[in-house]
C-alpha cells in the first residue's frame, strides 16, 4: 500500500511539475500539488502516524 501511495505522489509531483513548465497548463500545477498534498495526508494517516507513543 505505501508503495502505490508514492507512486501517486510521484505522478502528482510530476503533474505539478508540468504544469509550472507549460505555461498553458497552470490548472494542471494546481491539481498535482492539491492531489499530492491530499495523497500524503492519507498516506500518512493510513501509516500510523497518528498514533500518540504513551
Amino acid at each position: 500500500m505505501i508503495g502505490f501511495i508514492v507512486l501517486l505522489l510521484v505522478i502528482f509531483l510530476g503533474l505539478a511539475f508540468l504544469g509550472f513548465v507549460i505555461k498553458g497548463l497552470f490548472w494542471l500545477a494546481v491539481i498535482g500539488i492539491v492531489l499530492f498534498v491530499v495523497t500524503a495526508i492519507v498516506g500518512y494517516f493510513r501509516r500510523g502516524g497518528s498514533r500518540s507513543k504513551v
